[in-house]
């Protein structure tokens, strides 16, 4: 069993930072991309910024220069430092892991998802 447990999300004024945290636990052999998804209301599911286990990070352009994703392998976190928010940011925040875990003994690589937390941006 693998858990995913986001945090840090909330109400937050234009022009404000938040940090979400990420933790995972569990079965867990190791961990290799780990990311930031979001999702506002009637549009699709959308990659915020992703961390690969050796530290290479991606970013969707509306987010570069004001979101830093960062990760502790030694927790097994990922961290979204979001600045300078805007309301267009306003949508859940999800969490996405790609870990390596034991499924009936075996080896197995899955995909994870967290419940999801709201950030809310107001202008």
């Amino acid at each position: 069993q693998v858990q995913v447990v986001e945090s840090g999300g909330g109400l937050v004024q234009a022009g404000g930072s938040l940090r979400l945290s990420c933790a995972t636990s569990g079965r867990i052999l190791s961990i290799n991309t780990m990311g930031w998804y979001r999702q506002a209301p009637g549009k699709q599911r959308e990659l915020v910024a992703q961390i690969t286990s050796g530290g290479t990070t991606n970013y969707a352009d509306s987010v570069k220069g004001r979101f830093t994703i960062s990760r502790d392998n030694t927790k097994n976190t990922v961290y979204l430092q979001m600045n300078s928010l805007k309301p267009e940011d306003t949508a859940v925040y999800y969490c996405n892991a790609v870990i390596r875990t034991l499924r009936d003994y075996y080896p197995t690589t899955y995909e994870y998802w967290g419940q999801g937390t709201q950030v809310t941006v107001s202008s």
